[in-house]
């Protein structure tokens, strides 16, 4: 039986550095060095609409990045959107840890499966206070709160109507804006 070596974080900034991982599309997830897919129209064009949604909602009061690295146990994603606090140096001497993130949204099609399952966990484990992942295929938000250990408790699909973030309460989000390519 082959053992597969699993990379740090650490391990993974010095790749990075060395230059060997120039010009390519991955990301670590729990030490493994993923090649992410490549991004569709739909799927690009739909991750525009929703972080300039939220961008117009959140002014002020939070920092919302899209498709950069956040930094967590054995990981090293690249959500589409991460909700985060602002920081002093705008973030260029780190990624944003799990206690700098309010949410993460994942814009989904071809990649529905592992953002459900694998990212859950991950996300869930680091404390990552919510999960968002806007489903392409079945036109639908799926909703990832309150994590303990590897699973979120509460996990709910949603349609249509209002949401509010834990984080921000008193900001209403409209499901529609969400899962339709105009604002």
């Amino acid at each position: 039986m082959k053992t597969l070596y699993k990379w740090s974080v650490e391990d993974y900034h010095r790749i990075i550095e060395s230059g060997v991982l120039e010009g390519k599309s991955v990301e670590l997830l729990e030490g493994k060095i993923i090649a992410m897919s490549p991004e569709k129209p739909l799927h690009s064009s739909r991750i525009d609409t929703v972080a300039d949604y939220l961008r117009d909602l959140l002014r002020g009061v939070a920092k919302v990045r899209e498709a950069h690295p956040i930094t967590l146990d054995n990981s090293e994603p690249e959500p589409d959107l991460a909700i985060v606090r602002f920081d002093d140096n705008n973030y260029s001497d780190r990624h944003p840890y799990p206690q700098d993130i309010y949410w993460l949204v994942e814009v989904s099609n071809s990649t529905l499966s592992k953002d459900l399952a694998e990212k859950s966990v991950i996300y869930a484990r680091n404390g990552i206070p919510e999960y968002w992942v806007i489903d392409l295929l079945h036109n639908k938000l799926w909703l990832f709160t309150n994590p303990q250990q590897n699973s979120y408790l509460n996990k709910q699909s949603i349609t249509t109507g209002k949401i509010n973030s834990g984080s921000f309460p008193n900001v209403s989000i409209e499901i529609d804006k969400l899962l339709s390519n105009r604002i």
